[in-house]
């Protein structure tokens, strides 16, 4: 395919379907054959700059529209996401190689709900009570939207972390400049597209471009808020240039999620359970189940349970309807993720897997390494792959110790059948999730977001919604 035969995707800025401002483009590569499929616009800082000057403009009439408005127009989106089911899949599903059936079943129905979830949550805002807190003056709270705010997502699930992002901002009366990663934009793309025949101009901009993109996004002056899902360094970064001006972030980064096997877990459905939360979307997933702490005494039997469970995950072909999950996302992130299997140090053992998949396309084989220890990197720093490392405790406090033992602090879940067991590790385990007897599962009632370097901000639930407002306290003489 040469270059003049890629498919052509485009900024949306305004209401308007645009290519970047100076014409410099990206190409995307279908992970699956990796080759390149479409070109993408890599916006400068004209195009930034008009994307936020059109959401600055639309700012004031969005936000004097009454909850109800936004909520029928986020009720309008679910609905249009369900009617153009098919497109929506084929877009997510060539850029990300996903397969189409798993990401119908697993992402699709979801995201619909979540936004049908903010559009109620848009006229349920809480705040204290107005009282006369003080003789003779009468106070009350208002919660307002921040103002134009900067989304930036990432590759894994373009299209849920779009959702996430989007609609909690809309449904609390901000406007968006959301802008996705370079290697997956045509989901984004497409969202734009829908978004624009419902939404007023200037409500919700699409900017695609590269790590120079999203900085310009985050340093320009109009933003009040900045929203990232990505890596450490990218939030560090986002932290750091939002400082400047003292913007508020929003950051949802890494994960090393433990999940913690006692011996009277059903270690069968334990296997299983870790296996598909472990190798879902090939390990790019922030809470993939990783990272197993298994006691000493059920070692050998757990680990007999997840290379039996393992022998039956499909990859390769993701056409074929039986196939779990599909390529890496990058040529670059394929060497990443392999480079973690060579490196490995002798007393850890490659139990399955620990190889590429084929000579076309960046496939990767699901994995289960044991004999690891907490210090090697393998378990203290994030794989973003198939890979599952298994290592061993004693008692536990040691199980808790080395579950908190590294610089992520997203998610983690506990197995076990001792109700008092699995409520101490609640408490004790140090992530903004524990799952207990199942990892993975998302609702939209319920929040999502990490401590430590996983970062900070809730989405999901209603306090993702308050994390798009600002909280004014006005009083009044009686």
């Amino acid at each position: 395919m040469t270059t003049t035969e890629l498919r052509r995707l485009r900024n949306y800025i305004n209401g308007e379907i645009r290519d970047a401002a100076d014409g410099r483009t990206l190409e995307v590569v279908d992970p699956v054959s990796g080759r390149p499929y479409a070109t993408a616009p890599l916006s400068g800082p004209a195009d930034v700059d008009a994307a936020m000057t059109a959401a600055a403009a639309a700012f004031p009439a969005w936000r004097d529209t009454t909850p109800a408005a936004r909520q029928l127009a986020l009720l309008k989106i679910a609905d249009a996401f369900e009617a153009r089911a098919d497109d929506i899949l084929a877009a997510e599903c060539r850029d990300t190689g996903k397969p189409l059936e798993v990401t119908r079943q697993e992402e699709l129905g979801p995201i619909v709900e979540q936004i049908r979830f903010f559009a109620g949550a848009a006229r349920m805002l809480e705040g204290k009570a107005a009282a006369e807190y003080m003789a003779g003056m009468t106070s009350f709270v208002r919660r307002e939207p921040v103002g134009v705010c900067a989304q930036v997502t990432p590759w894994n699930y373009p299209l849920m972390m779009a959702v996430w992002k989007f609609a909690p901002a809309l449904a609390a009366g901000n406007t968006v400049v959301l802008k996705p990663s370079d290697t997956t934009p045509a989901s984004t793309v497409l969202l734009a597209e829908i978004l624009g025949a419902i939404l007023p101009a200037g409500v919700f901009n699409v900017i695609c471009g590269d790590r120079d993109t999203g900085r310009l996004m985050t340093e320009h002056p109009v933003p009040a808020m900045v929203s990232i899902t990505g890596s450490v360094r990218a939030g560090t970064e986002v932290a750091a240039g939002a400082a400047r001006d003292v913007k508020r972030v929003h950051l949802e980064l890494g994960g090393k999620a433990p999940c913690v096997v006692f011996e009277d877990a059903d270690l069968d459905a334990a296997a299983e359970g870790i296996r598909d939360a472990g190798f879902f979307n090939a390990g790019q997933d922030c809470t993939a189940a990783c990272r197993v702490l298994v006691h000493e005494s059920v070692h050998e039997a757990f680990v007999e349970a997840l290379l039996k469970a393992t022998a039956e995950v499909k990859t390769g072909d993701v056409q074929d309807p039986d196939c779990f999950y599909g390529p890496l996302n990058s040529a670059g992130h394929l060497a990443k993720v392999a480079g973690f299997i060579d490196r490995l140090p002798a007393h850890a053992r490659v139990e399955t897997g620990g190889h590429r998949i084929g000579e076309e396309g960046f496939f990767y084989a699901p994995t289960v390494i044991t004999g690891v220890r907490q210090d090697d990197e393998i378990v203290q720093n994030e794989v973003f792959g198939p890979v599952i490392t298994v290592q061993t405790f004693g008692d536990e406090a040691r199980a808790v110790e080395h579950a908190n033992g590294v610089q992520y602090a997203l998610a983690s879940s506990v197995w076990t059948k001792d109700h008092a067991r699995a409520m101490r590790l609640s408490k004790a385990l140090e992530f903004g999730c524990v799952w207990i007897n199942t990892h993975i599962p998302l609702v939209g009632e319920m929040p999502h977001g990490g401590f430590k370097k996983s970062g900070y901000g809730k989405d999901l639930s209603a306090y993702g919604l308050e994390d798009y407002t600002r909280v004014k306290h006005v009083m009044t003489a009686l």
